[in-house]
């Protein structure tokens, strides 16, 4: 069924533009610009977060920053293994599922740091990825609280997720 959502849903469309009288393939090019303009507004902040995670994981400075909040994260209750993870999830969601491979092969999916990990990739978002899109897409250049309280929301999932595995692993 689920293969057929596309389809449908193309159809649907058609068929809606032709009981209006409108120009389906216009109104797709225009839907097109539309999303490559956004996609050229978007692109040089996309290409500065992913060459700053890049940099950051080569240089080692987030391994450094990772085994210097080890002690406060065993403070709160979070294993000092996904430091890491919970250094990167904010940044980039591609590094953030590498790290978290990362861990499940060393420590196993079913070990407490795996499980804190998977939680932890499910319950998070990458904060200034998405930040910088959607802030991006309609040209917001201060963003105010929004960083502090999504960073706020990210440690809220990340001691939640360690929690959740503590309460029910």
């Amino acid at each position: 069924m689920t293969d057929y959502v596309v389809p449908i849903l193309l159809l649907s469309a058609s068929l809606l533009a032709l009981r209006r009288k409108e120009n389906t393939y216009d109104l797709l090019l225009q839907g097109g610009a539309q999303g490559l303009r956004l996609l050229l507004s978007i692109t040089p902040a996309l290409v500065l977060l992913l060459t700053s995670v890049h940099m950051l994981r080569a240089s080692g400075a987030a391994q450094l920053l990772s085994d210097l909040l080890a002690p406060l994260f065993r403070l709160v209750g979070i294993p000092p293994e996904t430091a890491m993870l919970v250094l990167v999830r904010p940044i980039s969601g591609s590094a953030a599922l590498a790290v978290g491979a990362q861990l499940m092969a060393q420590y196993g999916p079913d070990s407490p740091i795996g499980r804190t990990a998977a939680v932890m990739l499910g319950s998070t978002e990458t904060t200034f990825y998405t930040i910088s899109v959607y802030f991006g897409a309609v040209g917001i250049k201060r963003t105010r609280y929004a960083v502090p309280a999504a960073l706020f929301a990210d440690f809220v999932g990340f001691f939640m997720a360690s929690m959740t595995v503590r309460w029910f692993f």
